[in-house]
């Protein structure tokens, strides 16, 4: 698999990130769970990648799940987005704006009341109406790709009764967007590692001269 510099290093940052976002402390050290308190492991996760011994489309659908709801949910017979539905995707459309290399797709699903075909037509439209929602957000339709509607077939909660967990879509990295650029090695990956970590090291506060106090007395 060849990947542009911009993707791959996206993978090489996915844990690191994502462990500093959750950690309590802004002062430990970015990719600290890549390294592992070691030296090389920017390197041995390229490398990895490249053998395919990483799934970098896995590591990446892992952290969206993690850091936003993938789910939302539909009123019964319905594909309107509900106002809590829309908070949701807007902020999976914050994530999807910041990784413009990735593929997404919507998957959509129904309840058990009423027959395959139409649920799996209900399906489709709220997938629909998902990607619908991300393209307001200025995202390209060209990588919300596969609308896939499962209908009835993969109900959340067994019952063939009105159950909104069963009323859904999920939203899924997909992949890399297709684009021609030369192969990523490990020392090319290395020094995008070191450029990403000196621009993300914070300034010093630069000193500001304070104003002379004047004594009120006189």
């Amino acid at each position: 698999m060849t990947m542009t510099p911009r993707a791959l290093l996206l993978i090489a940052l996915a844990g690191g990130l994502s462990a500093c976002a959750s950690s309590p402390s802004i002062d430990r050290q970015l990719g600290y769970e890549i390294d592992e308190g070691g030296f090389g492991g920017v390197t041995r996760t390229n490398s990895q990648i490249q053998s395919g011994e990483i799934n970098a489309t896995q590591i990446l659908a892992t952290r969206f799940a993690q850091e936003v709801p993938s789910t939302i949910t539909f009123a019964f017979n319905s594909a309107a987005l509900t106002p809590e539905a829309q908070q949701i995707l807007a902020r999976q459309a914050d994530w999807i704006r910041q990784f413009p290399e990735l593929r997404f797709s919507v998957y959509g699903h129904a309840d058990l009341v009423g027959s395959p075909a139409y649920n799996k037509a209900l399906g489709k439209r709220r997938a629909q109406a998902v990607v619908n929602f991300f393209a307001s957000q200025g995202i390209s339709r060209s990588r919300l790709e596969a609308l896939v509607s499962y209908g009835e077939t993969r109900p959340v909660v067994a019952t063939e009764q009105p159950e909104e967990a069963n009323r859904r879509t999920v939203t899924t990295v997909q992949g890399f967007v297709h684009r021609k650029g030369p192969p990523l090695n490990g020392k090319y990956a290395a020094v995008i590692w070191r450029e990403y970590v000196e621009g993300a090291t914070r300034p010093h506060p630069q000193n500001t001269k304070l104003p002379t106090q004047v004594d009120p007395s006189g």
